[in-house]
Order: C-alpha cells, then structure tokens, then sequence
C-alpha cells in the first residue's frame, strides 16, 4: 500500500476482524467510518417498520410478542367467564322456592334435580340467568313489557272484587244490621254509666286480680281415648261439651249439685275439631231444638239436640276441612272456616248457604263474632287476620304482624279490642278504631293454641298452649296474673265460664280440668 500523507485509507470489506474490531483512535477524535447500528434481536423489528415497537431508542419498556390465536380465544373466554359470575353474584333472584321454579320453567330448564334444594334451585337460576346474553336480557325485558301492555284495564281492577251471593244474602244484611244497631246502642250506654265511676273501675279490677291470684285446679276427668280438642260451656255455663280426635261429642254436667255423667253425640266419622253452644241453649231453647253445632276434619257439620245421641240436621259438606264452628249472637246464623281459604255462612232456620266468603290465602282457623253481631274477625294459616263488616261484606282492617299462623281470635265484650294468638309463641291485642296491634305479649314458650276473653266483663284475658300451661292476663294492661299449670301435655282448648267465675280446660292427655277460686 503506498500514498502519501493524505491518501485514503482502504478498508477490505471482507476483513470481518476489521470491522468488528474497536477504533483506536483517541477519544474526541474524528471516526474513520460510518458506524452501523448492529441488527435486530430475534424477535425483534427494525425501527422502519410500520406499527411496530422500537426498543433501541428507549419509547417502550415492554416487547410485544405476538400471540396465537388459540391464546387469544382462551383470554377472552377466561374474561367472559370472569364476567359472567360477577353477574351471577350480583344478580337478585325470588326468595319463594315456587317463584324460583316458575322462572326455571320459564326458560326451559327442570323445576328440581335429584337431591336439590332451595338454596342450590336458587344458585341454578342465578347461573342460567347469567348466561343470557345482552340480547337475550333485552327481548325478554321487551316481552314482558308488551305482555303488561296487552293486559285490559278489567283485569287489572281484579284486586277489588265481589263473589255473587245468593239473593237472601241481602235480606240477612239488612238483618244484621237492624239487630247490630240496637246492640251497639246498649252496648256504648252501658260503657259510659260504667266509666261515669272510676272508683268502681278500680275496685273491680282489684276484686279480680285477687280472685284469679287463688285459682287452682277443682276438677280434673278423662274425656275420652284420644286427645280433647275443644271445650265449651253453655250459656247458662252448667254444662260443657267438649270435642274429641275419637270423632265424639260429649256433654258433661259440671254444675255443683251434679257433677257426674256424660251424654255422648255419636255422628263424625273422624277428628272433631270444634264445638260451639247455642246462643239461647238452655236457655229460650229446648231439648229437641238446635242447641250444639260440632264440625269435623271430613268436612260435616251437624246440628245437635240434647234430646238424642244423634244429630238433628246436618250442613252440607264443605269439601275440605272444617276447623271451627261459631253461632252469630243472634243464633240465627253459624260461621265455619274451611281450610280452603274461606269460610261460610249459613242461615241455620232456612238450612241456607248464605255467604262463601275469601279473602284468606290460606286455609282459615278461627273465627270470633264481635258481641254487637256487626263484625266477625278470622284468622289464618297466612299469618294474617282480618276484620269483616257483615252489614256490608268489606275487609274494614288487616291484621298483619304475626310471624305464623293465627289458630284462635276472640272479641272483648267492650267491642273495639280483639286478641289473637299464634304460632309465633305470641298474643296480639288489637284496636279497631286505630286499626293497629297495640300490645304484643311473648305469652308462651310454644304456639299458642287459643285465647278467651272473660264474656262477661271482659276483665281478663285466658290463653293456653303447647307448653302445657294457662295463663291469665288482665285486660288492657296485660299484666300477668296468674299461671295454671295442671296438663301433662299441649292444651288444645280454653274457655270461660258465661259469669267469668271458671275456666275450663282441654289437652293432649285426653282430660278436661276445671279451675276457679279455692
């Protein structure tokens, strides 16, 4: 190689240790060359190419790999998953295990799997709603809404209707309320020659606080071979019929002079769920006339004399069964609930149906006349009771705040308080000029089979239940009095002498017991 002093310098383009050795001239010295920046990672694209990442100059702190399609789908289907159960989870579905079926049903899946229940139906709704699409979601929402369209305004005011009674439905209405006028009128002027003194008040309430502090047990008997259901004195309150699960009806006398033997009223082929006097039984009545009313779970109803150890008459059968019997005070009349969701009224002179009354959504249990013989109160297995106007046949008050089934309703003489007792283990009072529950009593330990005002001054209040025991209140305050306890087993039934002296029992362990003051 010759040259002088400013010769070029040749590089051999294919002396590979010339290019890839270091220069060596001094720092801060011109290069000999052009330097190239070296190629691209695998991997990796140049800074020229379109819509890629360039990770020379420093813009990204990532590399973008390109992923295959199988990765992609199975990221957006881990995503919709994702998705879909947080839906699931916020979704709001029916509590009611028949509401939850009727949605599965309606979008074609089975009401119940094998071994299903409630809470897993309502988690299988919840994940087959979840995976509706959007679109899906929108056309059943549109669906619905057209369906609420479609409906005429007379279904709609379906809410409020009228069952067609029979052209003497009238004519008992207009009885009624001639005969509950003039009542209500005696009634309200009795009341106030009453509290003109508040020191008679006071000393009554003094005189039966006392007396019902001293009673124990007077009479103790064995009914019948299977358990007493119901017990009831007679208006002139020397006899008491109970009702018995052996399908018998007895009669016992239980005035002091007599206070043996039995007359037995053979006529229900099954259980005997209640029994209810006459108004005027012993009384204005005689033997051979109406004086007891007895109804069974085979759904008769018979009429019974004193006379006869078989019934006189008999109501048609309701057609499903009859829980409780009770005359109007008028004795024209004889009420029967039904654990059909209704209860009946009947016109027991004409042998009538006179009224099919609904308004329960379950099956009915009790049923008490207010002593004015204007409003008849039910209670039911829906865990609500209702106030009826007879005049008129409307609903005038809802009782609504029990926990389970109402099992027995009872008017006070004064006519504007009402008690009611139920499964919950609890008594309600209620007012019906407020409409209101104004007192709750935590009365027994179990359900509470029945409640009984005393009829004559309605100065206390008797209940019972399946805890074995009674208990005895006294009206308006509701302060405890006094606790009978005496029956081996769940008491069925309580009543009150007609002159508030006694008070008779019936249970489980197939007795009757009397008690009054030692």
């Amino acid at each position: 190689m010759s040259g002088g002093k400013d010769s070029p310098m040749l590089i051999d383009s294919d002396d590979s240790e010339s290019c890839d050795s270091e220069d060596d001239s001094p720092p801060g010295s011109p290069k000999s060359r052009t330097d190239t920046p070296p190629p691209p990672p695998p991997g990796t694209t140049s800074e020229s190419s379109p819509g890629r990442d360039n990770i020379v100059d420093g813009t990204q702190d990532y590399v973008d790999v390109d992923e295959s399609p199988v990765v992609v789908d199975e990221k957006a289907a881990l995503l919709e998953e994702f998705e879909r159960k947080k839906r699931a989870r916020q979704m709001h579905v029916p509590t009611e295990d028949s509401e939850v079926g009727a949605m599965l049903r309606q979008h074609g899946a089975p009401f119940c799997l094998f071994g299903e229940g409630p809470a897993e139906r309502r988690d299988r709704l919840k994940d087959l709603l979840s995976r509706l699409t959007t679109d899906q979601q929108q056309l059943q929402q549109q669906q619905q809404m057209v369906s609420r369209q479609e409906v005429p305004s007379a279904r709609r005011k379906e809410e409020t209707w009228y069952h067609e009674g029979p052209k003497r439905l009238k004519e008992v209405r207009q009885y009624l309320l001639q005969y509950s006028v003039h009542r209500a009128r005696e009634r309200l002027e009795k009341e106030r020659a009453l509290h003109a003194d508040t020191a008679v008040i006071t000393a009554h309430k003094q005189e039966t606080s006392a007396r019902l502090r001293r009673y124990q047990l007077l009479i103790s008997q064995n009914a019948d071979i299977r358990p007493v259901s119901c017990v009831r004195f007679s208006p002139d309150g020397q006899q008491l019929a109970t009702a018995s699960w052996s399908g018998s009806v007895q009669i016992w006398d239980v005035s002091e002079d007599s206070r043996d033997g039995s007359h037995t009223l053979r006529g229900h082929e099954g259980h005997v769920d209640s029994v209810a006097w006459h108004p005027q039984a012993r009384l204005s009545q005689s033997a051979a006339q109406l004086n007891l009313a007895s109804c069974g779970r085979d759904g008769s109803v018979l009429l019974w004399g004193l006379e006869s150890e078989t019934c006189i008459a008999s109501l048609q059968n309701v057609g499903a069964r009859a829980t409780e019997v009770s005359f109007h005070p008028s004795g024209r009349l004889l009420a029967v609930t039904v654990d059909d969701a209704s209860w009946r009224l009947w016109d027991v002179e004409e042998g009538e149906e006179v009224l099919f009354q609904e308004g329960h959504s379950k099956g009915v249990c009790s049923i008490s006349f207010q002593k004015d013989g204007a409003l008849a109160a039910t209670g039911g297995m829906d865990n609500f009771g209702r106030v009826w106007d007879l005049r008129t046949g409307r609903c005038v008050m809802f009782m609504a705040g029990h926990q389970g089934a109402l099992l027995s309703v009872d008017w006070s003489p004064d006519g504007y308080h009402l008690a009611s007792g139920s499964v919950d283990n609890s008594v309600r009072i209620w007012d019906v000029r407020q409409r209101i529950s104004i007192l709750t009593l935590p009365a027994h330990t179990k359900l509470v089979s029945a409640v009984r005002y005393d009829p004559c001054h309605g100065s206390y209040l008797a209940t019972c239940s399946y805890d074995g025991t009674v208990r005895l209140w006294q009206h308006k305050s509701c302060h405890p009095l006094r606790t009978l306890q005496g029956h081996g087993h769940k008491v069925m039934s309580v009543d009150i002498c007609p002159d508030g002296t006694s008070i008779a029992t019936g249970a489980f362990d197939k007795t009757y017991k009397i008690w009054g003051p030692d």
